[in-house]
């Protein structure tokens, strides 16, 4: 029996020893874990150098339209009759009086020397080939002077180059040449009036139709528009535009004859052509050129169906306003800036946030006038992995209205370089 007074010592019992080896798999395990790690990290590092680097995107920062700025011009258009003007290699500044086809004198016989002279091509100064007056188409002439018409004088025999009757046609208006040359060219004036509204047709001109050569006859009728898609095309050719700009020119049995267009040399004007009759009224196609910033433009309108007793009065009135369209015309043309030089037009991205921007290497200007629309497109090539700064890489072009086509180069900003292996390869780290 034990002593109430005795405590019993209980001994603590130490736990068993580690093992080794256990704590050796689980340095083991870590160290094998790591291992996997690094090795992974460094595959992973090894495939994207050897991967090829993504191509630079290209974004473009610039519009693709714009407007020319100002005031856009305020065109004087006359009170009665229909007008149209037109600025060539720029466009169309507009028009009044509708689209009604109405008769146009005169007016006519533009086409008539087109016909004749795409058929019959001259340089400039070429006389032609020679058509002879018929005893016929000299026997009319006193009945055609007893009707009012405009007239050269001609006698059996009479012989022209195709120049001289042209120059009879444009500058006095001769209505009865008009018919000689139209027989001449296609054997009769109703073979030569088809010919007319073929070409009319070809041109695009769907408001006119020719009854005759001359425009004696009302029934052949037209509108401001389509004499001013016609007019356009007859400047192109060297003969017609040499002849309408003649003041005058000496002709077989008539002598010397004048311009009826009174408005040749006075504010640039350098043709086309006069038309009046009772039904017509005063009519006027007519061609100016101007300079704007050192180039040479050509303004290009019709008046048609100016009111007056007759015709003196008529193409007073029509020549009155011819003159106010010209000159508003001219003031209203002007070269623009659309784009300066220096001025961002696409940003570059690389890999790795590398990139620069693409920038207009000189200003880029347009001849036009406020309020016109300008389109402006931009050719960027493929951009390399590397380009130095301020290389030129790509253009910018702008076109105002129906305008020919302006370029200037674009050129990088800041120096593009492809990310370094480092780069690379901290990416993973």
């Amino acid at each position: 029996m034990l002593d109430s007074a005795t405590t019993q010592v209980i001994a603590p019992v130490a736990p068993p020893p580690r093992s080794r080896r256990r704590a050796r798999g689980a340095r083991a395990l870590i160290s094998g874990l790591l291992a996997l790690l690094l090795a992974g990290t460094a595959l992973v590092a090894i495939e994207t150098l050897v991967r090829p680097l993504p191509a630079p995107t290209v974004t473009r920062t610039l519009a693709a339209s714009t407007i020319i700025p100002g005031k856009v011009p305020a065109v004087p258009w006359p009170e009665s009759g229909q007008a149209a003007l037109s600025v060539e290699g720029v466009g169309s500044l507009g028009r009044s009086g509708g689209s009604k086809p109405v008769p146009i004198a005169s007016v006519t016989k533009v086409m008539t020397a087109y016909v004749i002279l795409t058929e019959h091509p001259l340089d400039r100064g070429e006389q032609g080939p020679k058509l002879t007056v018929s005893a016929e188409q000299a026997a009319a002439y006193p009945a055609e002077q007893a009707r009012g018409e405009s007239l050269v004088p001609v006698v059996t025999g009479a012989v022209f180059t195709e120049r001289q009757a042209l120059q009879a046609v444009l500058l006095p208006s001769a209505n009865n040449m008009a018919r000689i040359l139209a027989a001449w060219d296609a054997g009769s004036i109703e073979a030569f009036v088809a010919k007319m509204n073929d070409t009319a047709a070809a041109l695009g001109m769907t408001n006119t139709h020719y009854t005759d050569p001359s425009g004696y006859d009302p029934g052949t009728v037209s509108t401001a528009v389509d004499q001013v898609i016609l007019a356009r095309k007859a400047m192109k050719l060297p003969a017609f535009a040499e002849i309408v700009a003649q003041k005058k020119a000496t002709l077989p049995v008539a002598g010397t004859v004048r311009n009826y267009n009174s408005l040749v040399g006075r504010d640039g004007v350098v043709g086309i052509k006069t038309g009046s009759t009772d039904e017509a009224g005063g009519c006027l196609v007519f061609a100016a050129v101007v300079k704007v910033g050192g180039r040479k433009m050509t303004i290009v309108g019709a008046v048609l169906g100016q009111p007056g007793a007759n015709t003196p009065v008529q193409l007073d009135r029509v020549f009155r306003a011819t003159r106010p369209l010209l000159r508003a015309a001219a003031a209203a043309i002007a070269v623009h800036r659309v784009v300066r030089a220096g001025d961002q037009v696409a940003t570059v991205r690389g890999p790795l946030r590398t990139g620069t921007t693409i920038s207009a290497a000189q200003d880029l200007t347009v001849v036009g006038w406020p309020g016109m629309p300008v389109r402006l497109d931009v050719d960027i090539p493929a951009v390399p992995a590397q380009l130095p700064a301020g290389a030129e890489h790509g253009r910018i072009s702008a076109v105002a209205g129906n305008g020919a086509r302006v370029v200037t180069p674009l050129r990088t900003g800041v120096r593009l370089d492809p990310p370094s292996t480092w780069d690379r390869i901290r990416q993973y780290l």
